[in-house]
């Protein structure tokens, strides 16, 4: 690893970031149309007081040639969090952001099997 630090800070950027994209920022759409047009208009953006401690495990791997980091981070933060509210209430949400009002949305629909 050339840059550690580097590699540490993109990860927990690219957490974070996955996080506003999952839990609140929201793109509006009507139709094929775009309605958010300028990031002013996206809320919900995440930012540090709003997600729990964490820790940056890197994994020394001399066998492999520096590659870049890039977003791979972000990737699976909307899987994680779905196969988190599947695993505590057998809902699934296939809809991002998973808003509270989504999520509660979920756990209250009637009439929907919960897996066994």
């Amino acid at each position: 690893m050339i840059n550690p630090d580097g590699a540490k800070m993109q990860m927990e950027g690219c957490i974070m970031m996955g996080l506003g994209y999952t839990l609140s920022e929201e793109v509006r759409f009507n139709g094929g149309q775009i309605l958010t047009e300028e990031l002013r208009h996206v809320q919900g953006a995440a930012v540090l007081g709003d997600v729990c401690r964490s820790e940056t495990v890197l994994v020394k791997n001399d066998e492999l040639t520096p590659q870049g980091g890039g977003e791979r981070a972000l990737v699976p933060v909307g899987a994680v969090v779905a196969n988190a509210i599947f695993r505590r209430h057998r809902r699934e949400l296939f809809e991002m952001p998973m808003t509270a009002g989504r999520v509660k949305e979920a756990l209250a629909a009637v009439g929907r099997k919960s897996p066994t």
